[in-house]
């Protein structure tokens, strides 16, 4: 049990980071956000500390347009 308390606790603090690094980033600033921007926001909050080490991520996707 203190084994998956410790493991819990580190995908927090991971996850935290990620967040800390989406903020430096000014991710959370824009007032529209589409598909793209919160595709990155998410893989750069997963991503955590390897932020810091050269990742960027980046999330391009494109939403299929309706007929007309």
């Amino acid at each position: 049990m203190r084994g998956t308390s410790i493991f819990g606790v580190l995908v927090v603090i991971w996850l935290i980071i990620g967040a800390v690094a989406a903020g430096q980033r000014g991710y959370y600033s824009g007032d529209d956000t589409n598909c793209a921007e919160a595709g990155t926001i998410l893989v750069t909050i997963v991503a955590g500390p390897l932020n810091y080490i050269g990742a960027n991520p980046k999330v391009d996707c494109e939403l299929p347009q309706p007929s007309k």
